[in-house]
């Protein structure tokens, strides 16, 4: 049966979701608004597989039963288990959107917020070692573009900066000249913050700057540029993670103890393990990296062996101190053993 009211379709209030409640109204960024467009977009083509039309599909049908055959269906076409919970959380959002401005929807949004997400085992997130670290940054030739992409490497780790607030980053937002030198990022919720950089990645930035925001360089405000075909654009994710492929490829050989995919964001987590490691505050480390909450910081709060060894060492310290049951003695210890 079709629905008269354009009202009834579900997705009859989409567009004022994405474009006018999340952009507008709550300012979220354009990586947020776009997972809820990438979660609402693939909701249209399962419903599109079932044989069903937009121009009949209501917010009734959309129920517990739908969903949940919905989820199966990602797991099936080979989502990660965190996709699937992101896409559900995104459809929970907008429908408690909808019953919001219609309290006649409220009892299909407590439907829907009553599908449960998927169990994710907790996995050990990889970070990169000292070693591994100081190969990477000395990878790079020492040419133009060497200099440039050990810049890059060495910012995504020493800020802790996210990739797309590196390519985000103007040349305005570069302070070189103070007594501590900083970088100005917008992070997400259009929040900013202040992060000082160290003397050898302001070494490296004004050695990056003079190269490529020169006299003689391309005008553009981007930090990061490619130049395609003679025409200078700025740089893409894409063009990031390859960089840091290239050289992972290059120092692999020697360093077999390198993470199976070495990504942007590993630098990020890296620093922010380390920072909590070398007895950084959590607040402070919360701070650097742009968080809102020191609840998500924890995620990054992994423990070094030194830090457990001295805990447990602390917890026990009269079992530490006892001597050891057996003699120094070889002859004796074998004795004691029952052998000859």
């Amino acid at each position: 049966m079709k629905v008269k009211n354009f009202k009834d379709l579900f997705f009859s209030r989409t567009h004022d979701f994405l474009d006018i409640y999340l952009t507008s109204q709550c300012s979220r960024s354009p990586h947020t608004i776009k997972a809820y467009r990438d979660a609402l977009t693939v909701l249209r083509r399962y419903i599109t597989s079932k044989g069903l039309s937009l121009k009949e599909f209501s917010f009734d049908d959309c129920n517990r039963d739908f969903l949940l055959g919905f989820m199966e269906y990602l797991q099936e076409t080979g989502y990660e288990k965190t996709s699937c919970n992101q896409r559900l959380a995104a459809i929970k959002a907008y429908m408690w959107y909808v019953a919001d401005g219609d309290i006649s929807l409220q009892q299909n949004a407590l439907s829907v917020s009553r599908v449960p997400f998927l169990r994710t085992p907790d996995k050990e997130k990889e970070t990169l070692s000292e070693e591994c670290l100081k190969a990477l940054f000395t990878a790079p030739a020492k040419n133009k573009r060497g200099i440039r992409d050990a810049t890059i490497m060495i910012i995504l780790y020493d800020s802790a900066i996210r990739l797309s607030e590196l390519l985000g980053l103007m040349t305005s937002d570069v302070n070189l000249q103070k007594d501590i030198p900083y970088l100005r990022i917008r992070g997400k919720g259009d929040r900013e913050r202040i992060v000082s950089l160290s003397d050898n990645t302001a070494d490296h930035l004004r050695n990056y700057m003079n190269l490529y925001h020169g006299p003689d360089s391309p005008e553009i405000k981007q930090l990061f540029y490619t130049v395609i075909h003679e025409q200078v654009h700025p740089m893409s994710p894409g063009n990031v993670a390859r960089i840091i492929d290239k050289y992972v490829r290059i120092i692999r050989p020697s360093h077999p103890e390198l993470p199976e995919n070495v990504h942007p964001h590993m630098f990020r987590r890296t620093r922010a393990t380390n920072l909590y490691q070398n007895s950084v505050e959590l607040e402070l480390v919360s701070r650097i990296l742009g968080h809102a909450s020191t609840q998500t910081t924890r995620i990054y709060a992994k423990p070094s062996l030194e830090m457990l060894k001295a805990a447990m060492d602390k917890s026990t310290p009269g079992l530490n101190a006892e001597e050891p049951l057996w003699p120094d003695d070889e002859d004796e210890f074998a004795r004691i053993c029952g052998l000859r």
